[in-house]
This record gives structure tokens, sequence and C-alpha cells, in this order.
């Protein structure tokens, strides 16, 4: 590698990747770290594409990679990338497919010296880069623990890695759209300032980043589809910045107006979707069905991004264990309260009892049931503490002794252990400036990305005026999921649920009778928490943002639902008085 440095304005004209200027074709083949492996080949030989993305990170995986470069420095990144890679490199050569993954993770620069040692091995010979500068872990000050800092960066890096021929590009912590955005940046010579064009690539992205759920995965109404094996999606971006998300043909799932909106609403909070390149408008987009499969998203305008970068932060936040009696039968209440009382003298009674306690009772019984299992509930104890002995042998101990001194018919679901530690995730900001976000392209060049000339505080956008109610009539009382789909997800600690309506009648009702008053009525976990509202007319939906429902993220397991992925359906699930002209 020849080295250097420059600019990301210095890297040469623009030259379109794909063979059509008008039209880029950006499929994505990974979800999560751990989706379907054989994806990268699917969409490689299903039909056209220009750039193949891959979404690997998430706040969880950042804590896993956290712990495996404390167990050996040279790893930090997903390496099933690499294996998909060995069975799909040549394919993506052969047919002039670029390939943009963030699974460099805390690593990159590693990730890609590894894929270089791949392409001799297969002998295909490939142009690599990388994108670095998001790991703020060194620069300190982050409090006791911190195992992970990373920034989320934009898609200039990438933009700039393709604009100098990179076949390949791996990145660190980047916005899971930036890995479209970037691409359509490179494709179509956009500058800071094309905002629009800019905002419409990240509403496509984010439609891509989570894989099968815009084709119908966690979809609400996925009986409507075949959904034994659904394809992966791909979004054709046009200069404008419009796009049409699609599937290659002969492939499972759909892509429906409603696939796609569940996927928009999909970990989101307000109108103003914020990013490092720009802030979307979420509720400027605009979704028209063309035909079978394909979607057709536009009009979305974009505002000039924050002066902060997002910034997620990973430690070991200490140990924790858990113990689920299974309660069959008659008395339920009587047989939790007796194994309870038992649990918490011994807990009293050890050394040292754990900082928190939690109990929670799932009614999961039913009376005369004919499935063992249907007669039973389960009574979850779940402790933690910054100390592993605490959790440990006090806890398992504890619960096994009474094996044959507690309820009629004792077990547990599964045998206690010994204890396992436990993450906790914060997002903090940092300012933009003061993050070093580098292409480093195939000849070793380093580029410099400077952020974008224009920034804009966020603020909370009022909500617009709501449609005009449904005249008064005779209702019924059944499910809201028979006229609404729901999609739910984790962001930190918060979770948020967005809830639509197919039709417009059915929206004239859900945006009246869904208020944040009689969303905690039905989810009572929520009523003690703050609940924000957002309205999003263009697409019939209310998202509504919980802070706090799942305590300090996804790895500390604070909650049965721990990322929040069903609270929508149990949204859906509620009884509500529906108007007869809905059913």
């Amino acid at each position: 590698m020849s080295g250097g440095s420059a600019r990301a304005d210095d890297t040469g004209p623009i030259r379109p990747i794909g063979a059509d200027p008008a039209v880029l074709r950006v499929g994505n083949a990974s979800g999560f770290y751990g989706d379907r492996f054989d994806a990268l080949r699917e969409m490689l030989t299903g039909g056209p594409l220009d750039v193949l993305t891959g979404d690997y990170l998430a706040e969880l995986t950042m804590l896993i990679l956290g712990r495996d470069r404390l167990k050996d420095p040279t790893r930090g990144y997903a390496r099933t990338f690499l294996r998909q890679l060995e069975d799909g490199l040549g394919s993506a050569v052969e047919r002039g497919v670029r390939i943009v993954a963030n699974a460099g993770g805390l690593n990159p620069a590693g990730l890609a010296d590894a894929v270089r040692e791949l392409a001799a091995k297969v002998g295909v010979p490939v142009r690599v880069a990388h994108v670095e500068g998001d790991d703020l872990l060194a620069r300190g000050g982050w409090g006791e623990g911190v195992l992970t800092a990373n920034a989320y960066l934009g898609g200039a890096g990438i933009a700039a890695c393709l604009r100098a021929g990179a076949d390949v590009v791996v990145t660190g912590r980047v916005t899971d759209a930036a890995l479209v955005s970037g691409a359509a940046q490179a494709h179509f010579g956009w500058r800071p300032d094309d905002l629009d064009q800019l905002a419409g690539a990240v509403a496509a992205g984010h439609v891509l980043e989570c894989g099968t759920q815009a084709t119908g995965g966690n979809y609400s109404f996925f009986t409507a589809h075949d959904l034994r094996r659904p394809g992966f999606p791909l979004a054709e971006i046009a200069a404008d910045g419009s796009s049409v998300i699609t599937k290659h043909p002969g492939t499972g799932g759909a892509v429906t107006p409603g696939t796609v909106t569940a996927q928009l609403l999909y970990e989101t909070a307000g109108a103003r979707y914020a990013g490092p390149d720009v802030t979307a408008r979420l509720d400027t987009v605009r979704l028209t069905e063309e035909g079978p499969d394909r979607v057709r998203i536009d009009g979305v305008r974009g505002e000039a991004p924050p002066p902060s970068l997002k910034t997620g932060l990973t430690r070991l936040g200490g140990w924790r264990n858990e113990v689920t009696f299974v309660l069959t039968g008659l008395d339920v209440p009587a047989k939790a309260v007796l194994v309870r009382r038992q649990m918490e003298a011994a807990l009293d009674a050890a050394e040292r009892r754990p900082a928190e306690v939690r109990w929670t009772l799932a009614r999961t019984d039913r009376d005369d049931a004919a499935v063992q299992e249907e007669a039973s509930a389960l009574l979850r104890l779940v402790v933690r503490d910054a100390d592993q002995d605490a959790v440990g042998r006090a806890v398992s101990g504890a619960a096994v002794e009474l094996a044959l001194a507690s309820y009629p018919g004792f077990h547990v679901t599964a045998p206690p252990g010994k204890g396992t530690p436990y993450g906790v995730f914060e997002a903090v900001t940092v300012d933009a400036d003061g993050v070093p976000h580098t292409a480093v392209l195939p000849d070793g060049t380093r580029v410099s990305c400077q952020p974008p000339p224009l920034s804009r505080e966020l603020a909370r956008l009022a909500d617009p005026p709501l449609p005009e109610p449904l005249p008064a009539g005779p209702t019924r009382r059944g499910p809201l999921g028979l006229v609404a789909g729901a999609r739910s997800g984790d962001k930190g600690g918060s979770a948020n649920v967005g809830v639509w309506a197919p039709g417009e009648r059915a929206w004239r009702w859900l945006a009246h009778e869904l208020t944040v008053d009689r969303f905690r009525q039905l989810l009572p976990e929520t009523a003690g928490l703050p609940v924000d509202r957002h309205v999003l007319p263009n697409l019939r939906a209310l998202n509504f943002v919980v802070d706090g429902l799942l305590g300090e993220g996804v790895a500390a397991q604070a909650r049965f639902d721990p990322q929040a992925k069903a609270v929508g359906e149990w949204l859906r699930s509620r009884h509500m008085d529906i108007p007869e002209v809905l059913w």
C-alpha cells in the first residue's frame, strides 16, 4: 500500500458504481450478526445488483465483540462475514457487485486485512478498503468499566472508498442506513447539502437494514403471505433520492406498503429521524404500490443533521442469575407465595443478599387443561449484583434445596447456574467535529471525512392536525390487531411501538382513540413510565416511545422480552371497543 492522506473531496471524479447511471440497485444480505448464512450467495445469484450491504452490528453485538477483543486484540469483528465471503467473493467480482458491510465492528482494519488474506487464498483479486474513527474508547473519560465507546458515523467514508474503486468496504460503527446512503452518495455524486436526496436514501437504508423484516418477517399480517423463507430486500435508488423497495424474483415473502411501513416505524421516535449526514423527515415519506412486490418511497424531505454524534457505550454491569419455578394446577397464587417466602428467607440468611431481586408471575395456566403445560404458570426470579458470589451458589443452592420442601409439583424450567455476566448500554453524544471519520482506500491513502458544513439542533416537531374522526356508531369488543398493525423494538433502555392503520377509515378511528392514556391502560407495564406519542399521517401511523421499559438495555436482560420485539403484538392482542364499520 502506498499510504498518504487526503480529504474526502480529493478522491477524483465521480464514476457510477453500476451499469446504469440513473439507478443504483442496493441489496441487503444481513440484518444482524447471526442472520441467514446463505443470504449473501442468494442475493448475488438471485438477480441483478450493484451493491450488496450487510448489517452485523447492534447494541448487544458491540458488547459481545468488546468481550472478544479483551480475549484477543486481533478479533473484535464479525467472523461470520469472512465465511460468507469465502463462498461468495468470486460471484461478487464476476457480477461486478460491490460489498459494503459494518462487520468490522471494533476492528475494521483487522477485518480488511483478513478479507485480503481470504481473497488471496481463494484466488480472487479484490480491492479492499475500510472506514475507521468511530472507536473512541482510547479517548477515555467514559466512566468506570466501559468496554466499548463507538460513535455512529455517516456514509461519507463509505462513499470515498467506493469512489476510489473498492470492491469490498468494511466499516466499524456506522449508522445502519449509512451502508445504503453512502453507496448512493458515491454513485450519484451527492454533496453534503443535497439533503433531500440523502434523506431519501436514508429512508431506503432504514427499510433495508433489518433484512427480511422488509419482506414480511415479523409482520403483523403475516398470514396473508408465504413466509416459509422470505427473500432479502433490495432498493432501486434514483438520482433524486426516491427508491423502489423490492426483492429478487421468485423469492418468498412479500413487499407491500404494510411491510415497508412496519420497517419505517421500527426503532424510531419522532418525525425527525436524525443521522450523521442528514435528518430525514419521516412525516414527509410517501409510499405508493407500483406493482407486485414493488413499493415506491418518495417525497422524503431532509434537514441538516445535529452537530453531535450519537455514541454507544457498553460496559459489564455485573452478574445475574435466574430461576423459573413452574406452578401447576390448583392454588397457583398460594404456591407462588410459599416459594417466594422460602427463597426470600434464604436470600436474607445468605452472607450477602443480591443487590436486586425481582419476581414476576406469568399466569400462563388455564382451568381444566388437557395438556400439562397449559395447566402451568411461571414464577420467575431474577437477581443481580456486582459480586458473582451473591447471585451464584447462594441462589441456585437455595432453589435446589426446596425440591422436596416446597409447593406440590415443584420443578424449575432449567437447573439453576452459577450466574452470568450482564452488560449495560448507554447512549451519549459527542461533538461531530472531534470524531476522526477516516476512509482508508485500497491503496492505503487515508481520507479525512469532515462533518457536514451545516447542522441543526434536533427538536421535536409539533404533531400535525388529526384526521376527521369517524361518525359515532355501534361498536364491538375485539382485539386492536383486527384493524391495526404494529412493530416494536429497542433503543437502549427505551422501547418504541409503531402502530399503523391499513386503511383511511381505520386511521380516522385510531388517531383519536389510541391516546397516551389509552396506551397506558392497554399496556399496564408502561403506566408509570414516560410515554410520548408521535403522529405520522402519511403513514397512517402513531409511534409511541416508552422510556425506561427495558431498564439498562437488552444486554441487561431486565425484562421477559428484553428487546421489546413483541410489545407491539401484545398491544394488538388487547381488546377495545371497535366501530362495527371497521370489522
